[in-house]
């Protein structure tokens, strides 16, 4: 028998998110949580049941995966994942269609999409997206609660911070550092450490704000 999980977050991402859960085939979807307006609808078939108020009510349920997105702030999925870490268990989730080395390590509450690649001897902080068609060469490091998107490349030996969002397509050159807080604009080539926290964009990269 599968195990149960329950969604947090019922937008754009959850859609994503559960057509990677059905093809790997481990969980069984048992519902969405979301904001309390949204009770009652469906995404895919699957109910959204409650709301974030009431997640103590389904301690019934070990296993919860977070799916609101990252795009323009971490906060809120950060504050969630905090929240239901202490309730549920928090698996990590890998389509049967992409490429993961045996020689990494993904940590708890981290997705990784369709297509994407992740390759010998790196490491993938919890709570993170890795999103489809996204390559971690070797010996990179993502930390929490980072969002590797669409496309996006992440160089051998990189180390990426905490709470970091590297948009589509970017290319992160091979053994840059990039702090906590950071936000790389789509289609960015990041040519020199990212010392301090802001959204930085173009080819090369530069700080915008």
């Amino acid at each position: 028998m599968k195990k149960k999980i329950l969604l947090i977050g019922g937008g754009g991402h959850c859609r994503a998110c559960i057509d990677v859960i059905e093809q790997e085939n481990v969980f069984e979807i048992a519902g969405i949580i979301d904001k309390k307006e949204k009770i009652g609808d469906e995404i895919f078939g699957y109910k959204i049941i409650d709301c974030d108020d009431n997640l103590s009510k389904y301690t019934g349920f070990s296993y919860a995966l977070i799916t609101a997105g990252f795009v323009n702030s971490d906060q809120v999925r950060v504050k969630l994942y905090i929240m239901v870490s202490q309730i549920f268990s928090m698996p990590k989730i890998i389509s049967p269609n992409a490429f993961v080395s045996r020689h990494t390590d993904i940590l708890k509450g981290t997705i990784v999409m369709h297509h994407a690649m992740i390759n010998a001897n790196a490491v993938i902080g919890e709570n993170c997206i890795i999103n489809s068609k996204a390559l971690i060469e070797h010996d990179a490091t993502i930390a929490d609660n980072c969002h590797i998107s669409t496309g996006a490349i992440i160089n051998g030996g990189c180390k990426i911070g905490e709470r970091v969002f590297i948009g589509s397509n970017s290319v992160v050159k091979q053994g840059i550092i990039i702090t906590d807080d950071v936000i790389v604009g789509m289609g960015s080539v990041v040519t020199k450490d990212i010392t301090e926290s802001g959204v930085y964009w173009g080819n090369p990269a530069r700080k915008y704000k």
